[in-house]
């Protein structure tokens, strides 16, 4: 009876070993990224892997022990074997799997993982029937545990510590090959007392056996590589969508694209739609495709990555398309993947930052313009004022009731905007100081312009001024009756006053007549006729609006 550490059937069990590790060390780090039951799911998955790969292993290893007699196994105490690898491993990754395991967690992790391996393989050595008995050197016995729990704690150590493929390639090696040291310095501890014992060997080809366990194991553990590429990918895509961001890729030659949720949605494509191998090209405008076939050929050629921005001409969104080409270790280009994002609200703001700083130009524009004319229009004031008054203390006290008239109407001005002002409020605001009985305004709303408004207003503040101290508003019984309408997109405007002072016609125009021919006959090309009859002056108004 003897066994072969360096035969054929050491190495598969070095290759399953070490296998088992790094696909329990992979669905490990899947667990740290999960939380609640999903977590624990994966550490399961993670131990049930190690377990199989620890048992395999230790199986395939037995199959090269040869015996003078028959090798059989008990069942119960085989399944039982397998079942101590799980459940150990299991409350070691439990332990281990915290977001911040301290040293003494993993300590324990690795005590239990290492026990736990140990425990295997002397149950499964308990679960053998054969032609001798099995007796153990204590020494090697403990060695075989240490070398066990050492070697766990490296690996969980460097499977937390980082998570990079070298790293878990480092603690997937060491783990598999304390396993298999762990099992063979186990075997060396391996006491034989030959039996008179009969039994009967259970398998007919040792090697054939030792592959297929291999196989299966292999397979089983490739399923669950599988399973967390799987479940990473779509962590991946979901974290991708959540971001508001959609993924797609596409086989070479150009196939049929693979799209994420959020990139159907942003190209508004059905989920069970089926996808043709031009599906974003045929979504642009005629005007745009040149452009995107030769971003996407310099892309494909491996010039540039692809980064462009289209309009969807049929939902009038804006899209950023970004796609790199992805080679093979040898250079061979395999595929092309990127991103999809919709950018139509950015573009918008763009556009609308671009229209307000041309709302922002005009408005610089409009109110130097503004400024501009009135100041001309105070030098003008200040002008005609001087011009007819015969010291300062009446210049002083003309201009500044005439610049309050202005302000006056840029005041109703500015409440409007500088967009209108309502003829009925700029006529009331003039006439207020004086009593309601002396004031009639009769006629429908009307709106002025800028220009308009601030030339009335200055009229009509004359008009007030000269009915105060020369005409119907200079004495208690005086009326002035103000009636406008609009015909033929024209203002028709009539200011009678009646009940004052007998009224003589003017042996020289004064500021009155040379402000309402500026205002009105020149610059807001009206007519306007003053007409100066015994029982009341009258103002006639005729202006196109």
């Amino acid at each position: 009876m003897h066994h072969h550490p360096l035969s054929l059937f050491a190495f598969l069990a070095l290759v399953v070993a070490v296998l088992g590790a790094w696909t329990a060390l992979d669905l490990f780090n899947r667990a740290r990224s999960h939380l609640g039951s999903a977590r624990r799911r994966w550490l399961a998955a993670a131990a049930v892997s190690l377990g199989l790969g620890v048992w395999s292993m230790h199986f395939i290893a037995m199959l090269g022990f040869q015996s003078d007699g028959g090798v059989a196994y008990d069942g119960g105490l085989t399944v039982l074997s397998f079942l101590l690898a799980v459940f150990g491993t299991g409350i070691a990754f439990l332990t281990a799997g915290g977001p911040s395991a301290s040293p003494l967690r993993l300590s324990l992790a690795a005590l239990f993982m290492g026990v736990a391996i140990a425990a295997m393989h002397y149950v499964g050595m308990a679960a053998m029937r054969t032609t001798a008995t099995l007796t153990y050197r204590p020494t090697l016995v403990a060695l075989s545990v240490a070398i066990a729990v050492v070697a766990s704690f490296a690996a969980l150590f460097a499977a937390r510590r980082k998570r990079d493929l070298a790293w878990r390639a480092v603690a997937a090696v060491l783990l598999g090959l304390a396993i298999v040291s762990m099992h063979y310095t186990g075997m060396a501890a391996l006491i034989l007392a030959p039996t008179t014992d009969v039994v009967r060997d259970a398998n007919t080809s040792r090697l054939v056996l030792a592959v297929a366990v291999t196989a299966a194991s292999v397979a089983v553990l490739f399923l669950a590589l599988g399973a967390s590429v799987f479940d990473q990918r779509n962590n991946v895509l979901a974290a991708v969508d959540a971001g508001g961001v959609g993924f797609w890729e596409a086989a070479l030659p150009l196939r049929a694209p693979i799209l994420s949720a959020r990139a159907r949605e942003i190209l508004s494509i059905p989920e069970n739609a089926r996808l043709g191998g031009s599906e974003i090209g045929d979504r642009l405008s005629p005007e745009d495709l040149p452009a995107h076939r030769a971003a996407l050929a310099r892309a494909l050629a491996g010039e540039a990555d692809y980064d462009q921005e289209w309009r969807l001409p049929a939902t009038g969104r804006w899209i950023h398309l970004r796609g790199r080409l992805i080679r093979s270790r040898s250079g061979r280009p395999l595929r092309m993947s990127g991103v999809i994002t919709d950018v139509t609200d950015r573009r918008e703001a763009f556009a609308a930052l671009a229209d307000s700083e041309r709302q922002q130009r005009l408005l610089i524009n409009e109110l130097n313009h503004r400024v501009k004319n009135t100041l001309a229009t105070v030098q003008s004031i200040a002008r005609q004022t001087a011009r007819r008054t015969p010291d300062v203390k009446t210049f002083t006290a003309l201009f500044e009731a005439r610049l309050l008239a202005l302000s006056n109407t840029q005041n109703l001005l500015t409440a409007g905007k500088w967009e209108r002002v309502d003829l009925g409020a700029l006529l009331g605001q003039e006439l207020a100081p004086y009593a309601d009985e002396q004031v009639r305004l009769a006629g429908p709303a009307v709106d002025l312009d800028p220009r308009q408004a601030l030339g009335l207003g200055m009229v009509f503040h004359e008009l007030a001024v000269n009915a105060a101290k020369y005409g119907a508003l200079s004495t208690p019984a005086g009326c002035v009756r103000v009636d406008w309408s609009v015909r033929d997109a024209n203002l028709m405007l009539d200011w009678v006053e009646s009940g004052g002072p007998p009224v003589a016609t003017p042996t020289r125009r004064g500021f009155g007549g040379d402000l309402i021919e500026a205002t009105l006959n020149r610059s807001l090309n009206g007519t306007a006729i003053m007409t100066y009859e015994t029982a009341g002056f009258a103002f006639s108004l005729r202006l196109p609006l």
